[in-house]
């Protein structure tokens, strides 16, 4: 779609920016800076990277893995949380399941900042650099979360919007087909990256509306009403699919979350980091603009404005799922920094920008090295320990929220490590995601009293302590209770090396890590049954 030069400056001229195979050059190298700590470190301390990985992996492995196939079955149906799903196992055909989950996050930030690019290119019909100025924010408190899925959508819808953008004046049956395809692919990466993709939209189409004022307004809203047909489908699928009634948090809105959010988008482990990239990266678009070299595409102020009143209506929780609202931030950041244009009006300003692209990446990749890398021996600590597990265990994991426990900046790397006792040992761990409605993986009926069904926290040690021998009679049952009987192994997090469990008649320490404990139960003797008859379904 063109736009009168009145709102976006005269055309520039072709000494006014890189040449494509300059952006083409810096693309690859700042994205190759960009994935260092993800190539250097096979376990990164993503939260619920691990839980993912162990899931991408039962997929291949569980049909000639009989421990496997004894604890778990997967239930392949349409829900919006599949990308891993479906990419990381393919990936896995060819090489190690590390490797695989390394190429996938790798594919993520390509796909984000290539999407940034192409949407710059759609709305101002040339390449240019600055849309590189994202790639500081492919690490954001989002990513550390691990919601992967999320991650590649956002550069998957950014895509979309590129298309759309670009296809927007064509015949219609084209530009539907495609939208309805971003749609489904959307919906079964991840709900909320659907939802990005959907705001998207909304913002271009109402900026239309505005542009095209002069024409007769019954078309133009059968045109805006129009662009929502794709989005039927996804209301269909999720209204009659599991995942409407998956259990899990209930939604609810918190207005201190808004501002976590917007942390969320810069910051990744020091604050200061965060806002010294924010001011510099501010700074220089103050002075170009002041130059008049800065120009914000009308496209951009409606996903602003949009962005902002859906970032404030939406609730904390929603669809089950923790941080609804704390996710949109950085994709609008991504969406917004296309919706700009730099006009490089000499070749002191080109080398100038391109410095700041290579200075801004290595401060924020600089971070993330660092950090990781003290971590690290954390990680591959917590791997040794779960090859002292037995094959085919059942493993239960317990929580002890000691804040004494380690000084790192950072727990996120035990936080599902658990999960790498299903990859490495075939073992039935309580925190592998397995929620109906949410995820494909699926315990098996007879396990199901043993793990956590409602994707919740894991038990804290005083649950864990009176769990030993049941619930009284009119007490409800959980998954952990009577422990002894139902596990083999016990991971408890958060505790400090050398403070031993309270609980020593039916633990066994194994490994004393920093941050977590091993230990093995200690069958009691006055128990009988099976572990799987212990208490009623849930």
């Amino acid at each position: 779609m063109r736009f009168p030069e009145s709102r976006l400056g005269a055309a520039p001229s072709a000494g006014e920016d890189l040449r494509p195979s300059t952006i083409a050059i810096l693309f690859v190298a700042l994205l190759v800076l960009a994935a260092v700590p993800l190539v250097a470190h096979p376990l990164p301390p993503l939260q619920d990277y691990a839980n993912h990985l162990a899931r991408a992996y039962v997929i291949n492995a569980i049909g000639s893995d009989p421990d496997l196939a004894r604890f778990y079955w997967i239930d392949w149906q349409i829900i919006p949380n599949l990308m891993v799903d479906l990419v990381v196992p393919v990936l896995n055909w060819f090489a190690d399941i590390y490797v695989a989950g390394q190429i996938f996050s790798v594919l993520s930030f390509v796909a984000i900042i290539s999407g940034a690019l192409a949407l710059h290119r759609a709305l101002f019909g040339r390449w240019s650099a600055l849309p590189l100025i994202g790639v500081p924010l492919l690490y954001n408190g989002v990513m550390l979360v691990g919601v992967m899925n999320y991650v590649f959508g956002i550069g998957l819808a950014l895509w979309g919007l590129a298309v759309w953008t670009a296809w927007r004046e064509r015949s219609w049956p084209w530009r539907f087909a495609a939208s309805t395809a971003f749609v489904l692919l959307l919906f079964i990466c991840h709900l909320f990256a659907a939802g990005v993709y959907a705001l998207g939209l909304l913002a271009f189409e109402l900026n239309r509306l505005w542009m095209k004022r002069s024409e007769p307004l019954a078309p133009r809203l059968v045109d805006f009403v129009a662009t929502g047909i794709p989005f039927l489908a996804v209301a269909a699928l999720l209204v009659t699919g599991p995942t409407w009634n998956a259990p899990g948090i209930d939604a609810f809105w918190d207005f201190w979350g808004k501002l976590e959010g917007f942390q969320l988008a810069f910051e990744v482990y020091y604050p200061e980091v965060g806002l010294a990239l924010l001011a510099a990266a501010g700074l220089a678009g103050i002075a170009a603009a002041y130059y008049r070299a800065l120009h914000f595409h009308p496209v951009g102020w409606a996903v602003l404005a949009v962005g902002t009143l859906v970032y404030l209506a939406l609730p904390r929780a929603l669809f089950a799922a923790h941080m609804a609202d704390a996710r949109l931030p950085i994709a609008l950041a991504f969406m917004l920094i296309a919706c700009l244009d730099l006009r490089l009006r000499t070749a002191t300003v080109r080398y100038g920008f391109i410095a700041l692209l290579v200075v801004l990446a290595s401060v924020r990749v600089g971070e993330v090295q660092h950090v990781w890398s003290q971590v690290e021996p954390r990680t591959m600590d917590f791997f040794r320990s779960v090859h002292s597990i037995e094959q085919g265990s059942r493993v239960l994991v317990v929580s002890e929220y000691d804040d004494s426990s380690t000084n790192m900046i950072t727990r996120a790397d035990i936080a599902h490590a658990a999960s790498l006792a299903t990859i490495e040992r075939s073992a039935l761990v309580t925190t592998n995601f397995t929620v109906k409605g949410k995820h494909i993986l699926q315990v098996r009926d007879r396990f199901r009293n043993m793990v956590e069904l409602e994707d919740r926290l894991p038990p804290s040690m005083p649950f864990f302590l009176n769990g030993t021998d049941g619930p009284d009679e009119n007490e409800e049952w959980y998954f952990w209770d009577l422990w002894p009987l139902k596990y083999e192994y016990v991971y408890i997090l958060d505790t400090k090396r050398g403070k031993l469990c309270a609980e020593r008649k039916h633990l066994k320490l194994v490994h004393d890590g920093v941050g977590f404990q091993l230990y093995r139960v200690v069958k009691p003797q006055m128990l009988t049954g099976t572990p799987e008859s212990v208490h009623p379904e849930p």
